[in-house]
Protein backbone atom coordinates (compact mmCIF):
# COMPACT_ATOMS: atom_id res chain seq x y z
CA UNK A 1 0.00 0.00 0.00
CA UNK A 2 1.35 3.62 -1.11
CA UNK A 3 1.22 6.57 1.41
CA UNK A 4 1.20 6.90 5.11
CA UNK A 5 -1.03 4.43 7.10
CA UNK A 6 -3.04 5.72 9.94
CA UNK A 7 -1.04 3.50 12.43
CA UNK A 8 2.49 4.63 11.01
CA UNK A 9 3.77 6.80 14.36
CA UNK A 10 5.04 9.31 11.46
CA UNK A 11 0.81 9.93 10.06
CA UNK A 12 0.52 10.40 13.91
CA UNK A 13 3.57 12.71 14.94
CA UNK A 14 2.25 14.51 11.75
CA UNK A 15 -1.70 14.93 12.96
CA UNK A 16 -0.16 15.76 16.76
CA UNK A 17 2.01 18.72 15.24
CA UNK A 18 -1.00 19.65 13.32
CA UNK A 19 -3.31 19.98 16.11
CA UNK A 20 -0.88 21.62 18.93
CA UNK A 21 -0.37 24.38 15.36
CA UNK A 22 -4.46 24.48 15.43
CA UNK A 23 -4.68 24.80 19.60
CA UNK A 24 -2.10 28.03 19.31
CA UNK A 25 -3.90 29.59 16.68
CA UNK A 26 -7.30 29.50 18.48
CA UNK A 27 -5.79 30.51 21.60
CA UNK A 28 -4.03 33.60 20.52
CA UNK A 29 -6.47 34.87 17.83
CA UNK A 30 -9.34 33.83 20.26
CA UNK A 31 -7.09 35.84 23.45
CA UNK A 32 -6.65 39.21 21.03
CA UNK A 33 -10.30 38.91 19.59
CA UNK A 34 -11.52 38.86 22.96
CA UNK A 35 -9.63 41.01 25.17
CA UNK A 36 -10.07 43.53 22.80
CA UNK A 37 -13.58 42.90 22.95
CA UNK A 38 -13.21 43.65 26.87
CA UNK A 39 -12.05 46.89 26.20
CA UNK A 40 -15.29 47.91 24.19
CA UNK A 41 -17.56 46.04 26.94
CA UNK A 42 -16.35 48.05 29.54
CA UNK A 43 -18.15 50.99 28.04
CA UNK A 44 -21.53 48.82 27.15
CA UNK A 45 -22.16 46.28 29.46
CA UNK A 46 -25.04 47.37 31.89
CA UNK A 47 -23.28 48.32 35.70
CA UNK A 48 -24.41 44.84 37.13
CA UNK A 49 -22.19 43.07 34.42
CA UNK A 50 -19.59 45.64 33.81
CA UNK A 51 -17.09 43.89 36.55
CA UNK A 52 -16.85 41.17 33.68
CA UNK A 53 -14.63 43.25 31.60
CA UNK A 54 -12.39 44.91 34.23
CA UNK A 55 -11.77 41.56 36.88
CA UNK A 56 -9.28 38.15 37.21
CA UNK A 57 -12.19 36.18 36.83
CA UNK A 58 -13.34 37.33 33.82
CA UNK A 59 -10.73 36.87 31.75
CA UNK A 60 -9.91 33.75 33.76
CA UNK A 61 -13.10 32.46 32.60
CA UNK A 62 -12.42 33.49 28.73
CA UNK A 63 -9.19 31.17 28.83
CA UNK A 64 -11.10 28.41 30.46
CA UNK A 65 -13.73 28.07 27.24
CA UNK A 66 -11.02 28.86 24.97
CA UNK A 67 -8.90 25.90 26.31
CA UNK A 68 -11.90 23.62 27.45
CA UNK A 69 -12.95 23.58 23.60
CA UNK A 70 -9.99 22.81 22.25
CA UNK A 71 -8.79 20.11 25.33
CA UNK A 72 -5.26 19.84 24.81
CA UNK A 73 -2.96 17.64 26.62
CA UNK A 74 -1.48 18.79 30.18
CA UNK A 75 1.53 20.55 29.32
CA UNK A 76 0.49 22.19 25.97
CA UNK A 77 -2.09 23.90 27.99
CA UNK A 78 0.22 25.51 30.80
CA UNK A 79 2.04 27.37 28.06
CA UNK A 80 -1.44 27.92 25.84
CA UNK A 81 -3.12 29.59 29.20
CA UNK A 82 0.62 31.61 29.23
CA UNK A 83 -0.33 32.25 25.81
CA UNK A 84 -4.34 33.18 26.20
CA UNK A 85 -3.68 35.48 28.85
CA UNK A 86 -0.86 37.30 27.01
CA UNK A 87 -3.22 37.85 24.53
CA UNK A 88 -5.89 38.63 26.21
CA UNK A 89 -3.22 41.45 27.84
CA UNK A 90 -2.40 42.78 24.38
CA UNK A 91 -5.73 42.43 22.46
CA UNK A 92 -7.28 44.83 25.32
CA UNK A 93 -4.13 47.52 24.90
CA UNK A 94 -4.46 47.91 21.52
CA UNK A 95 -8.30 48.10 21.64
CA UNK A 96 -7.72 50.70 24.24
CA UNK A 97 -5.13 52.97 22.13
CA UNK A 98 -7.42 52.59 19.24
CA UNK A 99 -10.06 54.34 21.52
CA UNK A 100 -7.56 57.06 22.77
CA UNK A 101 -7.29 55.67 26.31
CA UNK A 102 -4.26 55.16 27.86
CA UNK A 103 -3.28 51.62 29.22
CA UNK A 104 0.43 50.54 30.66
CA UNK A 105 0.23 46.69 30.14
CA UNK A 106 3.14 45.68 31.98
CA UNK A 107 1.35 44.92 35.57
CA UNK A 108 -1.05 42.23 33.95
CA UNK A 109 1.35 41.16 31.44
CA UNK A 110 3.50 40.09 34.86
CA UNK A 111 -0.01 38.71 35.82
CA UNK A 112 -0.32 36.82 32.80
CA UNK A 113 3.02 34.85 33.11
CA UNK A 114 1.93 33.60 36.58
CA UNK A 115 -2.18 33.12 36.37
CA UNK A 116 -2.40 31.89 32.88
CA UNK A 117 -0.38 28.43 32.90
CA UNK A 118 -2.21 27.57 35.94
CA UNK A 119 -5.38 28.62 34.65
CA UNK A 120 -4.22 26.66 31.24
CA UNK A 121 -3.12 23.36 33.25
CA UNK A 122 -5.79 23.53 35.32
CA UNK A 123 -8.53 23.50 32.80
CA UNK A 124 -6.75 20.74 30.94
CA UNK A 125 -6.63 18.71 34.04
CA UNK A 126 -10.18 18.98 35.17
CA UNK A 127 -10.89 16.94 32.21
CA UNK A 128 -7.93 14.23 32.88
CA UNK A 129 -8.49 10.91 33.83
CA UNK A 130 -6.51 10.81 36.78
CA UNK A 131 -8.46 11.59 39.26
CA UNK A 132 -5.62 13.97 41.27
CA UNK A 133 -5.37 16.14 38.37
CA UNK A 134 -8.88 16.59 37.64
CA UNK A 135 -9.29 16.98 41.39
CA UNK A 136 -6.38 19.76 41.40
CA UNK A 137 -7.19 21.68 38.05
CA UNK A 138 -10.98 21.68 38.95
CA UNK A 139 -10.39 23.18 42.67
CA UNK A 140 -8.09 25.43 41.52
CA UNK A 141 -10.78 27.36 39.11
CA UNK A 142 -13.46 27.36 40.91
CA UNK A 143 -11.33 28.81 43.68
CA UNK A 144 -10.05 31.55 41.16
CA UNK A 145 -14.21 32.45 40.77
CA UNK A 146 -15.20 32.61 44.57
CA UNK A 147 -12.10 34.32 45.38
CA UNK A 148 -12.95 36.98 42.76
CA UNK A 149 -16.81 36.78 44.21
CA UNK A 150 -15.71 37.59 47.87
CA UNK A 151 -13.42 40.48 47.17
CA UNK A 152 -15.78 42.13 44.76
CA UNK A 153 -18.73 41.32 47.57
CA UNK A 154 -16.40 42.91 50.28
CA UNK A 155 -13.29 45.07 49.14
CA UNK A 156 -15.21 46.99 46.68
CA UNK A 157 -18.90 46.11 47.39
CA UNK A 158 -19.38 50.42 47.90
CA UNK A 159 -18.56 50.88 44.20
CA UNK A 160 -19.75 48.01 41.50
CA UNK A 161 -23.20 46.47 41.41
CA UNK A 162 -23.01 42.30 43.85
CA UNK A 163 -25.03 40.91 40.37
CA UNK A 164 -21.49 40.17 38.27
CA UNK A 165 -19.69 38.88 41.86
CA UNK A 166 -23.09 36.94 43.02
CA UNK A 167 -22.84 34.80 39.39
CA UNK A 168 -19.04 34.52 39.65
CA UNK A 169 -19.29 32.77 42.39
CA UNK A 170 -22.09 30.47 42.08
CA UNK A 171 -20.35 29.29 38.59
CA UNK A 172 -17.54 28.75 40.79
CA UNK A 173 -19.52 26.14 42.54
CA UNK A 174 -21.25 24.90 39.31
CA UNK A 175 -17.91 24.30 38.04
CA UNK A 176 -16.68 22.75 41.02
CA UNK A 177 -20.31 20.56 40.99
CA UNK A 178 -20.01 19.31 37.53
CA UNK A 179 -16.18 18.45 37.39
CA UNK A 180 -17.24 15.92 40.61
CA UNK A 181 -20.38 14.25 38.87
CA UNK A 182 -18.15 13.34 35.62
CA UNK A 183 -17.27 10.51 37.73
CA UNK A 184 -18.66 8.25 39.95
CA UNK A 185 -19.75 10.20 43.36
CA UNK A 186 -17.17 9.53 46.51
CA UNK A 187 -17.79 11.19 49.63
CA UNK A 188 -13.74 11.55 50.25
CA UNK A 189 -13.83 12.60 46.34
CA UNK A 190 -15.93 15.60 47.43
CA UNK A 191 -14.31 16.51 50.74
CA UNK A 192 -11.11 16.82 48.63
CA UNK A 193 -12.54 18.82 46.51
CA UNK A 194 -14.02 21.59 48.64
CA UNK A 195 -10.84 21.19 50.92
CA UNK A 196 -8.56 22.23 48.17
CA UNK A 197 -11.01 24.29 46.65
CA UNK A 198 -11.36 26.73 50.31
CA UNK A 199 -6.93 26.65 50.16
CA UNK A 200 -6.94 27.55 46.92
CA UNK A 201 -9.98 30.88 48.34
CA UNK A 202 -7.61 31.24 51.45
CA UNK A 203 -4.22 31.93 49.40
CA UNK A 204 -6.21 33.85 46.94
CA UNK A 205 -8.27 35.98 49.44
CA UNK A 206 -4.41 36.76 51.02
CA UNK A 207 -3.23 37.65 47.72
CA UNK A 208 -5.73 39.90 47.42
CA UNK A 209 -5.28 41.48 50.94
CA UNK A 210 -1.41 41.75 50.02
CA UNK A 211 -2.00 43.67 46.79
CA UNK A 212 -4.40 46.04 48.20
CA UNK A 213 -2.00 46.68 51.49
CA UNK A 214 1.50 46.94 48.97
Amino acid sequence: MSGVELGDPTSQAFRSRSSSWVDAAWIIGGSLLLGGLTSVAQGVLPDSLRPFANSPSGWALLTVVMIAIRRPPLLPALFLGAFSFMGLVMGYTIVSELRGLTYHPLLWAAVALIAGPAIGWSTSATFDARLPFAVTGSSLIAGVAITDAIYGLTAVADTTSPAYWVIAGTAGVVFLGCAGLRRPVRWWVVALRVGLTIGWVSLGSAGYAALNTA
